[in-house]
């Protein structure tokens, strides 16, 4: 009896079979039979025979290579045998109705491949007008927004990027003069803002369903078409869409925020250009940007340095439109001031009058005379003496030019500047020939209405729990309207009703608790032993890591069993913060009775029947309580402050975030080397005790006890590279921190005995471990006795250094090796003669 197939044996079998019938066929029936099967993987209807699982194996692994088929046998006599429309409905078919973007980049391909002019191009560039007319670019952008699309590499997903942003180019430099009206830039930017406008709306209805999507492919394909040069093209139809939407739908703003968001850095300057000249308002560029320009570096420089101070081809209405959107929000505001400060320096500089272009001066003092009437009278009188330096300053260098412009110029600027500020009642007045440029000038100064200056006010007036929600312009009056109607029409109603007031927010609220927290550490340790109450146990886990800082003594008596009943605690009730709270329990178990608890986690980490993640976190709880106890005991901090900061700027897992380790290696290794400076230096920092010095030993050496003894479940030397990884980073740290300590010259040869076993390691975790493990005994043993107790091995550590620098496959290992070598040199220097012995680099 024979065993069903599984679905990709029975596609790829049938496949095949069309495949090899298509070739040899020279029948009409078979041939429409045979793309007809072909077909019916694409249909889903409820006809259809083909399965959910059948069809995605076929669009997974069979799709792209059907059409390939097709396009190589576009000239095959059995397509002959079609006629027109079973040509348009079969053989077109499997490109209109398969997975969008397989089909792209293979009629990209195809065409790209084919010679022109041809009949077989002609089908072709045929069926991708097709493709693009019947909306298959919005299906392509829209399967990406759901992650249902291709699972493809980073270089697959930037060839279809590519393919879809420069399909204008590559038809015309195939078609040439018979390329399509569809394909010229004019009308296929436009189509792609247009599909992309449709996905947004897609997107914000999918996110009021409470349904996740990704903006990611439709940012990055967005900042690729703008940093073409097509970003007039598409924002020409984005822009005024995006500002409508906007103008009352929250959703729509934030899906805007997003979608910049998600731009990537390379590409954001040419899509904030390119929306900055398309909108028309200031307040419609904030709801479509948001404070991008305080979250993103990039943004941040773009906006107020770039297309203000080193680009001048602007209109004055994008300044305008700059200085609003900085204007507009409180938080956004010292953007505006440094902006300001930026502006008058530009201004007022001697050189720059004399060696800049006369329209790049221009293009400043518009922004200057902008900027300046868009601050607030409390603004003005704070930057008064700044102001009236650039004004003085600025009208001097003006003023000295021997261009009739330049003078003017600096006359129109001063006369503003002094009206604005009002110093002591006067005003400059200069006498010079009013022109267009003059005119223009003196316009950027026309103060704001009353209602846009009252509308500003009460933007800036909003409190700071309020600013980051955006209320639609237009609710406040239609609300007041609604209500005096109302009230007009019946005097009697109730004004304080149910349907006239606005719902309270009480999504973020939380069940208040009757249940009091323990007040005892041994009421906690019941409670995680015993209680099976979940209110009981949250209070209890939240409380302990108070208790035991308050109470040290009971903590001292508890504080083994306390601490093995936390290593094995789970979380049971999915309590909020739970991994974070029993750490930070664990940690004040082993600051407060360092020795006990560090010989019970040192003893249990080589333990049998741990998992790995109980294992990593002994490491982690070693590392912060060493952070804490390493703190100086002068300091003004209490322990919970203390290790509240290593809770708050420590990952989880330190592990993962290699950036924490690079950062101390490269403090400690600034802190080595010695600069020659003029002047009076700073006096050394007066050396202080700490509580980690004395028990450092503790710390250390047991985690080097059973390292090389494989247990059943636990393989530190063979499978478990992740341990071996994070033990040799926490032994690592721990010697950082024990720098000046007695032991750690003891603790510095331990080391390096231990990591010379592994220092080849095939994961490069483990030879990264290694080599910051080095670092650390370079930075924290003394350089005496690195030479008195290490002699026999500086030489040989130091050309397995220079092999890691030189052929390390890991660029982390190689920089890590470098700043090794260099440590060691400095160490080497300062305690040898260079007379008696030279080191070769």
């Amino acid at each position: 009896m024979m065993q069903s197939l599984t679905p990709d044996v029975e596609v790829r079998l049938s496949v095949g079979q069309c495949v090899r019938t298509l070739t040899t066929s020279k029948e009409k029936e078979e041939v429409t039979k045979t793309l007809h099967t072909l077909t019916s993987y694409l249909d889903d209807g409820p006809q259809s025979t083909i399965t959910s699982a059948q069809r995605a194996e076929f669009s997974r692994a069979h799709y792209t290579r059907t059409l390939q088929f097709l396009i190589s046998n576009i000239n095959a006599d059995w397509l002959q045998l079609l006629t027109v429309a079973q040509c348009t409905e079969l053989w077109d078919g499997l490109f209109l109705r398969g997975p969008p973007d397989q089909t792209l980049l293979a009629l990209m391909d195809g065409i790209s491949s084919m010679s022109s002019p041809s009949a077989g191009l002609d089908r072709l560039v045929s069926i991708l007008e097709r493709f693009l007319q019947s909306g298959r670019l919005t299906v392509l952008l829209w399967t990406r927004c759901q992650g249902t699309g291709l699972s493809d590499s980073p270089q697959l997903r930037e060839t279809l990027l590519s393919r879809l942003v420069a399909l204008p180019d590559l038809t015309a430099n195939q078609l040439h003069h018979h390329n399509k009206t569809l394909f010229l830039p004019q009308q296929y930017y436009p189509l792609l803002a247009r599909d992309m406008l449709t996905v947004l709306e897609r997107t914000c209805q999918a996110l009021r369903d409470r349904k996740d999507c990704s903006l990611t492919f439709v940012a990055q394909a967005l900042g690729k078409a703008c940093v073409q040069g097509h970003s007039a093209l598409v924002f020409g139809v984005l822009a005024p869409h995006l500002s409508s939407c906007t103008l009352s739908d929250m959703v729509w703003q934030r899906v805007c925020w997003k979608l910049l968001e998600n731009v990537p850095e390379r590409w954001l300057e040419s899509v904030l250009t390119g929306m900055v000249q398309a909108v028309n308002r200031p307040d419609a560029l904030s709801r479509i940007m948001g404070n991008l320009v305080l979250k993103n570096k990039k943004a941040q420089f773009v906006i107020t340095h770039k297309l203000l101070l080193l680009q001048y081809k602007y209109e004055t209405r994008v300044l305008s439109i700059l200085l609003g959107y900085l204007a507009q929000d409180r938080e956004r505001r010292p953007l505006l001031i440094q902006v300001l400060r930026s502006l008058c320096q530009a201004w007022a500089n001697p050189s720059a009058v004399r060696h800049t272009p006369l329209e790049q001066q221009l293009y400043v003092s518009r922004a200057l005379l902008l900027c300046v009437g868009l601050l607030s009278d409390a603004e003005l009188q704070e930057l008064r003496s700044e102001l009236l330096q650039c004004m003085l300053g600025g009208m001097q260098s003006h003023l000295d030019s021997s261009v009739v412009r330049v003078r003017r110029m600096g006359m129109v600027v001063g006369e503003c500047l002094s009206s604005r500020m009002d110093v002591n009642g006067a005003k400059l007045k200069f006498e010079y020939e009013h022109d267009e440029e003059t005119e223009e000038l003196l316009s950027l100064m026309t103060p704001l209405s009353e209602e846009e200056t009252e509308l500003l006010d009460d933007r800036l007036d909003l409190p700071q729990d309020v600013k980051g929600k955006t209320v639609p312009s237009q609710a406040v009056p239609s609300q007041a309207a609604s209500v005096a109607q109302k009230s007009g029409a019946d005097p009697d109603s109730e004004l304080d009703s149910d349907d006239e007031l606005t719902p309270y927010d009480m999504s973020a609220d939380q069940e208040m608790s009757q249940a009091a927290p323990p007040r005892y550490l041994r009421d906690c340790l019941e409670a995680f032993l015993s209680s099976e109450d979940p209110v009981r146990v949250d209070l209890s886990l939240r409380a302990i890591e108070g208790l035991v800082r308050k109470n040290t003594s009971t903590a001292r008596e508890v504080s083994v069993e306390l601490s093995k009943v936390l290593l094995h605690m789970e979380d049971r009730y999915n309590t909020v913060g739970f991994l974070s709270l029993r750490q930070a329990a664990m940690v004040a178990l082993t600051v407060t009775d360092s020795v006990p608890v560090t010989e019970y986690l040192t003893t249990e980490f080589y333990s049998m029947n741990y998992s790995i993640r109980q294992r990593l976190d002994i490491l982690e709880v070693l590392i912060m309580s060493a952070q804490e106890l390493s703190q100086p005991i002068t300091d003004k901090e209490g322990p919970s402050k203390a290790i509240q900061r290593v809770t708050m700027n420590t990952p989880l897992y330190p592990g993962d975030d290699p950036i924490h380790w690079r950062q101390v290696v490269e403090r400690r290794i600034q802190s080595k080397t010695k600069r020659l400076s003029k002047g009076v230096t700073h006096p050394p920092a007066k050396p202080t005790p700490n509580r980690y010095a004395p028990v450092a030993g503790h710390f250390f050496f047991p985690l080097l006890r059973n390292y090389d003894r494989p247990q059943v479940t636990f393989d530190l030397l063979g499978g478990d590279h992740l341990v071996l990884g994070r033990l040799i980073h926490t032994l690592g740290l721990l010697m950082h921190l024990a720098v000046n300590a007695p032991v750690a010259t003891q603790m510095g040869r331990a080391l390096l005995d231990f990591v010379w076993a592994v220092r080849y390691h095939v994961d490069q975790m483990v030879r990264r471990g290694v080599l910051f493990a080095v670092c650390s005994v370079f930075l924290s043993m003394p350089s005496q006795s690195l030479l008195v107790e290490l002699s026999d091995q500086l030489f040989e550590t130091r050309a397995w250094l220079a092999d890691v620098a030189e052929g390390d496959p890991d660029t982390d290992c190689r920089n890590l090796a470098v700043q090794s070598l260099v440590l060691l040199e400095k160490s080497l220097k300062t305690e040898m003669n260079p007379a008696a012995l030279v080191l070769q680099s």
